[in-house]
């Protein structure tokens, strides 16, 4: 069965299950979904995700700017569909998930004094979306161990803000670290068809544009190095959740969506 989920209006849409798991199993088909912008939905889109998928949450980690400029995307005016707008970035600023911005002064990595290496430099971007919305991070998991219907989580490119939120989510539901970098690599299947979307949106198309294609392509190494990050300081993900208020519950609650 295929993970991918091939849509008019969105290009990187697949499917958290079909994941193996430390145990043996794999997770679970049909419960959480992740995509890029779901602004280009077609009326047959909907008809698949609502109706067939059963899709009844939306969490957007796009920030209040982008939601601004582009729209909260036609699955907002759908009645059986809740939508949840939980940014990963501190409010202010210009901030995409196409190039992060950096705050002027603070380091990207609080922990290294200079870093140029592409590699740190990614992990600090993605750090940062704890560091600075842990509360987010938390409501956003929360929102997708919920139990009627399925939920997708999305941003501009489903790429960064996605690819960690579903790691996360990933590691509470028991998946193998080379699966959870597998799926977050696996975007750059669609890498292309990503950039060429969001090139025709002035909201991203600066920011994409400043950097060469080859830039954006999510490599295993930057979230090996990211929950590389997390083991070495909180003893793994969930020891980070632990720590901002996740509880034993949440993790039976959001292990049950993706395994049971």
């Amino acid at each position: 069965m295929s993970r991918w989920i091939d849509l008019e209006g969105a290009v990187n849409v697949r499917d958290l299950g079909g994941i193996p798991t430390r145990d043996g199993d794999v997770t679970r088909y049909g419960r959480i979904l992740r995509s890029d912008n779901l602004q280009g939905l077609t009326p047959g889109d909907i008809t698949r995700l609502v109706r067939d998928l059963k899709l009844r949450h939306v969490v957007d980690l796009r920030s209040t700017a982008e939601v601004t400029l582009e729209g909260p995307g036609p699955l907002a005016t759908v009645p059986e569909v809740t939508h949840h707008h939980l940014t990963l970035f501190p409010e202010g600023g210009r901030r995409t998930d196409v190039e992060a911005d950096t705050i002027e002064g603070d380091r990207v990595l609080p922990w290294h004094e200079r870093q140029t290496d592409a590699e740190l430099r990614v992990t600090g971007f993605y750090y940062g979306y704890l560091r600075d919305r842990p509360d987010a991070v938390v409501r956003a998991l929360r929102t997708m161990a919920r139990d009627e219907g399925a939920a997708v989580v999305h941003c501009a490119a489903g790429k960064d803000r996605t690819g960690v939120l579903c790691a996360l989510a990933l590691e509470v539901a028991g998946a193998t670290r080379e699966a959870i970098v597998a799926d977050y690599a696996a975007t750059g299947e669609r890498l292309e068809l990503i950039l060429r979307r969001l090139r025709a949106s002035s909201t991203y198309r600066d920011d994409l544009d400043s950097r060469p294609a080859d830039d954006h392509m999510p490599r295993p190494r930057y979230l090996e190095q990211f929950l590389g990050v997390l083991d070495e300081r909180f003893d793994g993900p969930l020891g980070w959740l632990a720590r901002n208020g996740w509880t034993d519950d949440d993790s039976k609650a959001l292990r049950a969506r993706l395994r049971d």
